[in-house]
């Protein structure tokens, strides 16, 4: 698989001195996972005109970066500050394989390689300082992580529907749309071809985050890969909880349709991402 092999190509082998950190690093980034956000990057990159070796090498860069932004906020995401879980794709999480010392340095250097990743990336210096801004903004405190901050602070409290889009939006749906527009960016596209990407993105984003919260109420841990039936047992509000199993599902395949729609303008070029939006909203784990 494309992203396996660039993230294996990308990322300091498991011998770099200190060992230990370069060993866990790689156990987080290429423990697996649906690599969604890879793929949203390469088939994004598709839409693009002109194929080149530079636009390839672009591609695999955003795909590992950001790949490595998302595996560092699962280690953290897990430790007992957090969300306190001991399984993650079907395997000890990193502070019980290794120990929480080194699973916060791990999420740490995942974070600060992506930037690496995209500065060393070949192509064009503004597409390059592009992709950084998007990833910066996408990860940060406007994105992911405060994303993450509401999730933490809303335990055991009712959020309305608008608020738990926004939470969503920040928490889930930021990474998943930086995904998109690196490969856009990477390609080139045009800002009306951008704009459709973002309708599609937030669609896509709110999706996955939907069936998310139905999984976590209706799949088995085993099935997962992680722990099923945390956010009830937290208390945190969800989809489900808010609204109930049935508006929940509706609500995904409502988003599907809206994400499919607005790739209407790319024609067959947008094949790969519109299966990828049925993937997201059908998938079982």
């Amino acid at each position: 698989m494309r992203t396996e092999s660039a993230l294996d190509a990308l990322l300091d082998g498991a011998n770099t001195h200190p060992v230990r950190l370069h060993e866990a690093m790689r156990y987080a980034a290429q423990g697996g996972g649906k690599r969604i956000r890879p793929l949203l990057v390469y088939a994004a990159g598709e839409l693009g005109k002109v194929k080149s070796h530079d636009l390839e090498a672009s591609l695999d860069a955003a795909a590992v970066a950001i790949e490595c932004i998302h595996a560092y906020s699962l280690v953290h995401d897990d430790l007992p500050c957090m969300d306190d879980d001991d399984l993650r794709r079907g395997r000890p999480t990193v502070h019980k394989a290794f120990d929480e010392a080194t699973a916060l340095l791990v999420g740490d250097a995942l974070q600060t390689r992506a930037f690496e990743v995209l500065a060393n990336a070949n192509g064009d210096a503004e597409v390059r300082l592009s992709m950084i801004r998007s990833l910066a903004s996408a990860s940060g405190s406007r994105g992911m992580a405060g994303g993450q901050a509401i999730d933490l602070e809303s335990v055991g409290k009712k959020l309305d529907l608008a608020g738990l889009k926004q939470m969503h939006a920040m928490k889930t749906g930021a990474l998943l749309s930086c995904a998109v527009s690196l490969g856009g960016i990477a390609a080139q596209l045009s800002s009306t071809q951008m704009q459709h990407l973002a309708t599609y993105s937030e669609a896509l984003g709110l999706a996955f985050q939907i069936v998310d919260d139905i999984l976590d109420a209706t799949a088995d841990s085993q099935t997962l890969g992680k722990t099923a039936g945390k956010d009830a047992a937290n208390d945190k509000p969800t989809y489900v909880t808010l609204m109930g199993l049935d508006y929940a599902q509706q609500a995904a395949n409502e988003l599907q349709e809206i994400a499919i729609v607005s790739l209407a303008s790319f024609g067959d070029e947008a094949r790969a991402l519109k299966a990828l939006a049925k993937l997201v909203v059908k998938r079982d784990k």
